[in-house]
């Protein structure tokens, strides 16, 4: 059984409740619609241009002689691998802290870019 409600006039009277950072509102960057999607699009779009992928639609497309199949095939492939990743992301998003996204993103990375440097030391 609770206790009734002390009626309090003064808020600096109220029982103050150490909150844990886990527990604290997660403040959102306000970002438009056309923010979010220019971010996005410009990220992915120079991410992609010169990249492998590319180079194998490049040679995919020289090779059968049929450039708007190999569009469709890629392009649906693209869109396939980023459904893929905005879904993993979600669901990542509701379990975990954005804290520890980002450490496990730069994480992930430096280890990725130690692995392409040993792979070019070893070339070397």
């Amino acid at each position: 059984m609770n206790p009734a409600p002390k009626d309090v006039s003064d808020p600096s009277e109220l029982p103050i409740s150490p909150t844990p950072n886990s527990l604290r509102p997660i403040v959102k960057r306000q970002r438009g619609i056309w923010g979010i999607f220019s971010s996005t699009f410009l990220t992915i779009f120079l991410a992609e241009i010169g990249d492998k992928t590319q180079l194998a639609t490049l040679l995919i497309s020289a090779e059968s002689q049929s450039p708007w199949i190999v569009f469709t095939g890629a392009a649906i492939a693209l869109i396939t691998t980023s459904l893929i990743g905005v879904l993993l992301g979600t669901w990542l998003a509701k379990r975990l802290p954005p804290k520890t996204l980002e450490t496990a993103a730069g994480t992930l990375l430096l280890f990725i870019s130690v692995m392409l440097l040993w792979d070019v030391v070893q070339l070397g």
